[in-house]
């Protein structure tokens, strides 16, 4: 069955498109946690840094996959499949417990699952194939 090369343009833009988000919210995270840093006392200064150390670590991440999604890097499918598994966790994680919340679990979980079904769709994923791959299939 042809594939429409219209659809797998607008798949791999999609993918970019929700991987940049996905780094500009980790910006804004980062952003808050540093405020919420200088204007209030934590209950643990070295818990609130240590946090914005991780965030920070993942915002960077995240960015540097999606440049490299945007360059075709045949690692960054491999690690965005690996952040959106991660997106996923943290989902199921904000589904239950017992400050549950929804609406944080679906903001999270939807994105994930959608890029990872586009990245697993094999003309998207052909589009991150080194070009010695893709030759030899």
């Amino acid at each position: 069955m042809p594939v429409n090369p219209g659809g797998v343009r607008a798949a791999f833009v999609t993918v970019v498109g929700l991987l940049f988000a996905e780094a500009g919210a980790l910006i804004a995270v980062l952003v808050w946690l540093v405020v919420d840093l200088l204007v209030l006392e934590p209950s643990s200064f070295a818990t609130a840094v240590a946090l914005i150390v991780v965030v920070a670590i993942a915002a960077a991440w995240v960015s540097a996959i999606a440049v490299a999604s945007v360059r075709r890097a045949p690692w960054s499918r491999a690690a965005a499949i690996v952040w959106q598994v991660l997106q996923v966790s943290i989902a199921v994680g904000a589904f239950q417990g017992l400050f549950a919340r929804a609406d944080i679990g679906w903001v999270l979980l939807v994105p994930a699952i959608t890029v990872i079904g586009l990245l697993l769709w094999p003309p998207v994923r052909a589009l991150y194939a080194r070009p010695e791959d893709a030759a030899a299939s």
